[in-house]
């Protein structure tokens, strides 16, 4: 009993210190987070500053024009598919039994290239699109880690596609127009 008794008190007494000891630290931390300057950050809508860089209207009227290739060449397939659709629509009636099954066999394989390709042609687009605008985007970044270090700035934040809804505009600065004048 006497053992409990005097555990229960060196308890008591350990406790008490710990919280004399976190009360003091907590009086001093006020000073210490005043004493630390405030954040600022920047933040642009790199869309807005993406487009308007000189390298991108060029950039785009290629996609554009890859664009159209593609979708020419798919137009093609698929009016050859049509024909030749309807034109086993139209003798279907008159084929013998494996002359039919070959040309549905025919239009299947047709059909199945033609997704295909449609398939590839979307791939290559977004892969050309990527390769385009990858030099103006990474110039997009470098502009802006520039002006970051210039500034200043803990970080800077991309406010498109409302990746920021609320933004201090005493602790942050939009940048996007100085970082347009500095990319024309």
């Amino acid at each position: 009993m006497k053992k409990n008794l005097l555990f229960l008190a060196f308890a008591l007494v350990a406790l008490s210190a710990s919280a004399q000891q976190s009360q003091a630290e907590k009086t001093q931390q006020p000073a210490a987070v005043a004493a630390q300057p405030a954040w600022r950050f920047g933040y642009f809508s790199f869309e807005q500053v993406f487009h308007t860089m000189p390298g991108y209207a060029i950039a785009k009227h290629n996609m554009d024009e890859l664009r159209t290739k593609y979708d020419e060449e798919t137009k093609r397939v698929e009016n050859e598919f049509n024909s030749k659709y309807e034109e086993f629509l139209d003798g279907q009636r008159s084929y013998a039994k494996t002359i039919l099954e070959k040309r549905q066999a025919e239009l299947r394989e047709l059909m199945e290239k033609n997704i295909a390709f449609k398939a590839e042609a979307n791939r290559l687009l977004k892969q050309a699109e990527d390769e385009a605008f990858a030099p103006l985007k990474a110039k997009v970044n470098e502009e802006a880690q520039k002006m970051g270090k210039e500034k200043g700035f803990a970080f800077i934040l991309n406010t498109d596609n409302n990746a920021a809804p609320y933004l201090n505009a005493e602790m942050g600065e939009d940048i996007t127009a100085a970082l347009e004048e500095k990319l024309k």
